[in-house]
């Protein structure tokens, strides 16, 4: 019998990610537009699948995953990434931010990121590169370093894209301290110099 987690990692990172010498190249290959594309098809797939689960996980409900590192890579995931999807647009996408990073952090400090497959620790990083908080900006920062230093030669242009990206975030935070294209959805006001911001491109992540 497989893990109460195993659907929702094999729906993530694709049932065949947990093969042998299947490489994290080919596994971004065939997931990236699900993980960080906009697609309404995705939205109401991840909703139907996992919606329930992403309620319980935002009630606090799922501790018991959280005991070893596929369950606690499977709760950041519907804590930070799942609901950007399913209440995207909305506040309650950021709803589950709050739990996620403690629960990282946690995760981080008994190495259980080091027990997953490179490209699976790339979300649990995601939940400190969400943060509008420099120091875990900072920290994210430095793990998506590490995991670039660690790549083979063949993997090493994916992880320098995630790792770019990551820089990216933690600019932003240095200047504002908070994400400004994120204002509108929470009812924030944006400075003129955020305002100014929007308008650049590739300043809404």
């Amino acid at each position: 019998m497989s893990a109460p987690w195993q659907p929702l990692l094999d729906w993530w990172f694709g049932a065949a990610g947990r093969g042998a010498g299947v490489t994290a190249v080919e596994v971004a290959a065939s997931r990236t537009a699900l993980w960080f594309g906009k697609q309404d098809s995705q939205d109401d797939q991840a909703r139907e699948q996992f919606g329930g689960l992403v309620e319980q996980a935002l009630s606090n409900q799922l501790q018991d995953w959280q005991h070893e590192p596929e369950g606690w890579l499977a709760n950041l995931l519907l804590l930070d990434q799942l609901p950007r999807m399913i209440f995207r647009d909305t506040p309650r996408a950021f709803a589950g931010d709050l739990l996620a990073r403690p629960l990282a952090l946690h995760g981080l400090a008994q190495g259980w990121d080091q027990q997953l497959p490179p490209i699976q620790r790339v979300f649990a990083y995601l939940v400190l590169e969400h943060a509008e908080e420099l120091a875990l900006q900072d920290q994210a920062v430095q793990l998506f370093e590490a995991l670039l230093e660690q790549a083979v030669t063949a993997e090493r242009q994916l992880f320098a894209g995630y790792l770019d990206f990551a820089e990216r975030h933690q600019r932003v935070i240095a200047r504002f301290g908070r994400f400004p294209h994120r204002n509108l959805i929470l009812g924030r006001t944006s400075s003129a110099e955020e305002s100014a911001f929007l308008l650049e491109p590739g300043s809404r992540f």
